[in-house]
């Protein structure tokens, strides 16, 4: 395989699951990740990223629209409602975005680039064929064309938080007496067991990692292509997952860029997930549409955060609604219903083995100190030194002399909220029942063809099949606010759908064109074909 004939660098996501940076190139001296310190060793750590959710759905329709979910509706994990009584409530459905919304992997396919996920998405809405030039487990950058730049994404999903959960047909390879749990947490030999089984499982990950930069090389394309290692939110432990504190929103974030980025380093930059798609747009010279609410972190369009932002919704079975704003010493959280236990009903985070711990010790009356932390009463703010308080143990909510800090941060969040929108204001069962009326999914209206020549200069509709006179321009429309157009002139099932963006100039001879349409959260249209003899 070449490299790409034009100047454009390829970018290669690697997304791991549920962690915080437990890697070698951070410092844990329990990882086994030769291959992500490697790619460490040639790149940038950004120590200072963060996810928009401590949880995977969530932050995935962040990442994949460059949009805050809270703004967009993507904001309650999942989309289906396992224990939904509410009358007319679809269950499952897909999140419907405002019309302009689009995976920003669109723009990208506009602009000439391959792109291919292989193979999770989880966005909380079902994935547009106009997202991907392929989207399975056979996406893979070597599929494109030749000299063809490529945005590639693999996700290696055994780090997911379910591997913890006791495995008897596989053996421990961590010693559970060399890992260290948060203090929060029940240090008893089935949680250290637990979190043992994550050290394994990163080293599985760290093998893929290994096997894809390896191929990078292979093909030439290692200088010419920016690697981005990340997580789609922070670790799998009880008060980590699905919370907004550090635990559950830190993640590793890695970037190596070729004699641009200086090896084996570190920036202190505050960097959120919903900015990793603005940023590879400005890296591939793709100008960023304004309604994007991230910012490109690298490159000659780099944008400083002084804040990030975080929230928590209904997860699963429980509704909940907690706000925060990070910057680099201090964090702040807004609970919305205080009056709330720290631990609503999750039938799935029960299945954590930390989590039985917890649950058992605290019923047997068992648990002392910081590990009682979830089972006290939620204060309606809190406000930590995350500098100095690394577990977030010491509110300092009520602190007089941290009055200023508190004020300042409770504006910031305040002034996001009102910039960005905050669909949280809004019941779960009103939004779903503005899209969907009567709970009926919309559906995307079938687009129409309308070839242009001298004869027909954009005026009538192709109704059938037949001759037009050479040169011979097809348009593609769809009438339904926000759809994305795809087409194919390929016949049979397993098709490649080409990215619809201006009129097709069709060759002399004889051609079938086949479209389909979409707008995200409708359903897609009817396929529409038309039969073109260009004499």
């Amino acid at each position: 395989m070449n490299t790409t004939a034009d100047n454009r660098p390829n970018i290669l996501w690697l997304s791991i699951e549920d962690t915080t940076p437990r890697f070698g190139c951070y410092g844990d001296p329990v990882a086994r990740t030769p291959n992500i310190d490697r790619l460490a060793a040639g790149g940038c750590r950004f120590p200072n990223a963060f996810s928009t959710a401590g949880v995977c759905a969530p932050s995935r329709s962040a990442i994949i629209t460059g949009m805050y979910q809270t703004s967009i509706g993507t904001h309650h994990m999942r989309t289906t409602h396992t224990n939904n009584r509410t009358p007319n409530m679809p269950t499952p459905y897909s999140a419907v975005p405002p019309p302009y919304v689009k995976t920003f992997t669109e723009y990208l396919r506009a602009a000439g680039y391959y792109c291919t996920n292989n193979n999770k998405t989880d966005y909380q809405f079902t994935p547009p064929v106009t997202a991907w030039d392929d989207n399975s487990r056979e996406g893979h950058w070597r599929n494109r064309q030749d000299g063809q730049p490529f945005f590639s994404v693999f996700n290696p999903t055994v780090t997911h938080e379910s591997g913890m959960w006791d495995r008897n047909n596989r053996p421990l390879k961590t010693n559970p007496d060399d890992v260290t749990l948060p203090p929060y947490l029940p240090d008893t030999p089935k949680a250290r067991t637990a979190l043992a089984r994550h050290y394994d499982n990163l080293e599985i990950a760290d093998r893929r990692v290994g096997e894809l930069l390896d191929q990078l090389e292979e093909d030439g394309l290692y200088d010419n292509t920016i690697v981005f290692l990340w997580s789609d939110h922070g670790e799998g432990l009880p008060r980590g997952k699905r919370w907004p504190y550090d635990a559950g929103i830190r993640i590793p974030l890695i970037v190596r860029w070729h004699k641009v980025i200086e090896p084996d380093s570190s920036s202190d930059q505050l960097v959120s997930l919903v900015d990793l798609g603005p940023t590879v747009l400005s890296l591939c010279g793709v100008d960023l549409p304004k309604h994007l609410q991230g910012q490109p972190f690298l490159g000659p369009e780099k944008v400083e955060r002084d804040y990030i932002y975080a929230t928590r919704d209904r997860y699963d079975e429980s509704y909940d609604m907690i706000r925060a704003v990070r910057d680099k010493r201090y964090k702040y959280i807004r609970h919305y219903y205080p009056e709330k236990p720290y631990l609503l009903w999750i039938p799935y985070r029960n299945r954590h083995p930390v989590m039985q711990e917890m649950w058992r010790l605290h019923a047997e009356d068992k648990l002392e100190g910081d590990q009682l932390t979830v089972f006290r009463p939620r204060p309606p703010e809190e406000l930590y030194d995350v500098e100095n308080d690394r577990f977030e143990l010491t509110n300092l909510a009520d602190s007089a002399e941290h009055s200023d800090v508190l004020e300042r941060m409770r504006g910031a969040l305040t002034q996001w909220q009102s910039d960005f929108g905050d669909l949280g204001d809004v019941s779960e069962e009103q939004m779903v029942a503005k899209w969907y009326p009567n709970g009926t999914q919309p559906e995307t209206a079938t687009p129409i063809f309308i070839p242009i020549n001298e004869s027909n200069p954009g005026r009538e509709v192709a109704e059938k099949s037949g001759d037009w006179k050479a040169p011979l321009l097809l348009q593609i429309h769809c009438s339904t606010q926000g759809a994305s157009i795809a087409y194919t002139t390929e016949k049979g099932e397993d098709v490649t759908w080409q990215l619809y963006t201006e009129p097709l100039r069709l060759p002399k001879g004889e051609t079938t064109v086949r479209t389909k349409a979409i707008r995200i959260g409708y359903k897609e249209s009817d396929e529409n074909s038309l039969h073109v003899k260009v004499v």
